[in-house]
């Protein structure tokens, strides 16, 4: 039998404490300066012990609120009341803002779509020298390792060169010595894009290089990751970006263009760095949607005149929790 009266109070702040624990579980993707974020720095496999834990916390309080031979309601609500107090001020340090949450939705989605099992990490400093670095706040007891992929919810960031306990140095893609192999889509050509670095004209773009003297390099195709060896430094098919001029030089022994990464360097928030790569190279499929192009003035249907045209390239900037295409 249940030892606890079923008072207007008791059924109250069971009511808050639930309503408390739903909302840490839909917000439990915090800062890494919170303790949450510990909890959630395992997002495919094992990702989610701090909801684990919390559940746990929340399911052995009740479970003193049902238990038989309670000593009386009064001080089985007193403790209901403390469990809330602790819950709430976990709530306002996990709480995230707007951008912040829309990057971290992004970025699962990604990493969802392409089996990387990541952790989640937040951009504490740039580096001020001539090479382009970030900071991150995961380190080793965060499960990162050296020449790791990182991510974020748009494409590919870079690669991690050092790791102390609980942060590390990640060289970004755009940096002069960078150097990773790609797949083009369709066709399947591969090649390697490099940074152009600070100093250079377009220092946010990258130089594409093919192997096929003869492939055909069109404006607006994209680029994935090929793997590498032991898919170290970088796994494969994380999106880099596309196309952007065609630049072939008469003679050259590689087909060349720039291109135009998906990521944008000078806005890095929340990234993922993938601790484990996928069972399955997932080719293309990580790629955003093409952007259909807008219809041209005077063509579009009767009735319609009014109705602003909608891009589609829009629509990859919105989460995707479903992880579907």
């Amino acid at each position: 039998m249940i030892g606890v009266r079923d008072t207007r109070r008791t059924r109250v702040v069971l009511v808050v404490l639930l309503a408390v624990a739903l909302g840490l579980v839909a917000l439990d993707y915090a800062d890494g300066s919170s303790p949450l974020m510990r909890g959630i720095r395992h997002v495919a496999g094992g990702a989610f012990g701090g909801v684990e834990r919390l559940a746990s916390d929340i399911g052995g309080g009740v479970s003193h609120v049902f238990g038989g031979g309670s000593s009386g309601s009064d001080s089985q609500v007193t403790a209901l009341e403390r469990q809330v107090v602790r819950l709430r001020a976990e709530l306002s340090a996990a709480q995230l803002s707007k951008s912040d949450y829309r990057q971290l939705q992004r970025l699962l989605s990604l990493a969802g779509r392409g089996g990387y099992r990541i952790v989640a990490a937040t951009v504490i400093a740039f580096g001020q020298g001539f090479q382009q670095t970030v900071t991150l706040d995961a380190g080793s007891r965060d499960g990162v390792r050296p020449d790791e992929t990182v991510l974020n919810g748009s494409g590919l960031v870079g690669e991690v060169t050092s790791v102390s306990g609980s942060t590390c140095t990640v060289v970004l893609a755009t940096d002069a010595a960078s150097t990773v192999g790609v797949e083009l889509s369709p066709s399947g050509q591969v090649g390697w894009v490099t940074g152009q670095g600070k100093t250079k004209t377009g220092a946010n773009l990258l130089k594409l290089q093919v192997l096929n003297p003869r492939a055909t390099l069109t404006p607006g195709e994209p680029l994935v990751t090929s793997a590498s060896v032991r898919d170290k430094p970088y796994v494969p098919g994380v999106p880099v970006g596309v196309i952007s001029k065609v630049v072939n030089r008469a003679g050259s022994l590689t087909g060349s263009a720039l291109v135009q990464p998906y990521a944008d360097f000078t806005a890095l928030g929340i990234v993922g760095i993938v601790i484990s790569p996928p069972r399955h190279d997932p080719r293309f499929s990580v790629l955003p949607p093409k952007p259909r192009p807008s219809p041209s003035p005077g063509t579009s249907s009767p009735g319609s005149a009014s109705t602003p045209p909608r891009h589609r390239h829009h629509r990859q900037l919105a989460p995707n929790p479903t992880g579907s295409p």
